[in-house]
Formats: C-alpha cells, structure tokens, sequence
C-alpha cells in the first residue's frame, strides 16, 4: 500500500498520492488503501499533540525572551507548527467523511 501513499515531511505523515482516480482501482484495492489510510490517520491526532507540545515549549521560550529578533522568530515557528495542525486536521477531517461513505 505504500505506492498509494506519499510522505510529507511538514505534516510528518504519509498522505494519497494516487496516479489514477479513484474509481479506477479495483474495489478490493480501495478496499486496502482505506485500511492502510485508517491506520495513518489514527496516528493524526497524536502527531498533533506532538506539534501542540512544541508550541507550549516555544511559548514558554517567549514569554522569558528578550530579543526581538529572537522573538519575531520564535513567533513565526510557532505559526508555521499552528498551520501545520490546521492542515492535518483538515486531512484527518476530510477523509473522515470519504471513509464513512466507503463503509456505507
């Protein structure tokens, strides 16, 4: 199933990378890429408290810093980790919904 998926190393998880649509691959197919995305998507969440644990840490350096060019740049990584929550909940939303139909 790994062919069907694609690392992303900002989301720091495997997403669809599909070479054809998905009504092309075979029921059975779709069958096993939607068992292979249910495991890496119940690993989502916890990725996201890694990313939120990072966050606490670099808010916590914040608070005590006195550089403003350190600041503006502890400020900047905090917002990129922040996005990066953003999309895997949205990853993890959306396919939510895509799986749910698959099981109907």
């Amino acid at each position: 199933m790994e062919e069907h998926f694609s690392h992303n190393h900002r989301l720091g998880i495997p997403i669809p990378a599909f070479d054809r649509d998905w009504d092309e691959y075979s029921p059975k197919t779709q069958q096993l890429i939607l068992f292979h995305w249910e495991k890496i998507r119940g690993r989502i969440p916890d990725r996201i408290a890694e990313l939120e644990a990072g966050i606490n840490r670099k808010q916590a350096e914040l608070s005590d810093e006195g550089n403003f060019e350190r600041s503006c740049r502890l400020n900047s990584e905090i917002s990129e980790l922040a996005s990066v929550i953003n999309d895997l909940w949205l990853w993890y939303r959306t396919n939510q919904d895509i799986t749910g139909k698959m099981h109907s």
